[in-house]
């Protein structure tokens, strides 16, 4: 039976209140530090994960974290499934509802997921799409919280393309209150129902939400500074393009973070091109680089999510 106080999906973060997200990111970090007392946590329960987009990190994390827990995943490659030859999603959902616990997705489509979550009696996660990325959210989020103590005060500052990290981080900060910036070319910046969204949920928060064209109005006296790629996956055609846009000046380097505060954080959803969105001395920094921190914590994160989502006294 799932725990009451969540909804029976996370398709994107709003459907998360601040408690319910709060809960989340404490139990990843007890999770992190006490993994031996999760060790049996998810007994007898399989995750099915689909992907219709690449992965390491959405694979390897979803996949070891069910291990460690208890239970089992079985890996779908959506190209050599039945969606692949035109399965409606109806027959999809109820018929891996009747053998699994929980379904996983990473594909394109955000109307796929909600159909897929709309069928499904199991809770469906979103793992990324084309507008949302809960999950790596979760996991950035933890770690804000592990390496600052808390969430509280925080300023968070994004470069770069107006793609789904920074959707999931502009509602992710203003459901938690912290304030955030987003700098990104105007031709590229984010979805404008996402931004109005986020505007009203910090009207509750108290957030301060800024989307700006210069990256170093968004780093000033930012806490924690992230990037994308200038190219998501889906758009890598468009590269030769972006670059001419994003070159020189959406990237996060030695002279941009002077802005920023002189204990600031650096953090990327990876892969990362050096280089290009941000320099080889910014992402290697081993007093601010914060890159591998947070992979890690995608294991933990969602395996949190999934006893919140799974346990009924998680």
């Amino acid at each position: 039976m799932a725990n009451p106080i969540f909804n029976k999906d996370l398709l994107d973060l709003t459907e998360l209140s601040k408690a319910e997200f709060l809960s989340i990111l404490d139990l990843a970090s007890d999770f992190r530090a006490n993994p031996a007392k999760y060790s049996q946590a998810l007994k007898g329960k399989v995750l099915a994960m689909i992907f219709e987009k690449s992965s390491t990190r959405t694979r390897v994390s979803f996949e070891s974290g069910m291990y460690r827990l208890g239970g089992n995943a079985v890996v779908l490659d959506a190209k050599n499934t039945q969606i692949a030859r035109g399965e409606p999603t109806i027959d999809t959902a109820n018929v891996l509802a009747g053998m699994v616990d929980a379904i996983m997705i990473r594909t394109f489509s955000d109307d796929m997921v909600a159909e897929l979550a709309h069928y499904s009696s199991v809770p469906v996660i979103n793992a990324l799409t084309d507008l949302h990325h809960p999950c790596q959210i979760l996991a950035d989020f933890q770690t804000i919280q592990e390496v600052h103590g808390t969430t509280e005060g925080v300023k968070i500052a994004y470069i770069g393309d107006g793609n789904n990290m920074a959707h999931s981080y502009l509602l992710g900060a203003t459901i938690l209150g912290m304030d955030v910036s987003i700098a990104t070319p105007a031709e590229y910046a984010p979805n404008a129902e996402i931004v109005a969204q986020a505007k009203k949920i910090a009207e509750e928060s108290g957030s301060v939400v800024e989307i700006v064209i210069e990256p170093a109005d968004a780093v000033k006296d930012a806490d924690f500074i992230f990037t994308d790629v200038w190219a998501s996956m889906g758009d890598e055609e468009e590269f030769g393009e972006r670059e001419k846009v994003f070159a020189g000046k959406y990237q996060v380097n030695s002279e941009l973070v002077k802005l920023a505060k002189d204990d600031y954080y650096f953090m990327h959803c990876l892969p990362a091109h050096r280089g290009e969105e941000v320099t080889a001395e910014i992402i290697d920094d081993p007093k601010h680089s914060l890159i591998y921190h947070e992979a890690h914590n995608r294991l933990y994160a969602q395996g949190a999510l999934l006893m919140k989502l799974l346990l009924e006294d998680a």
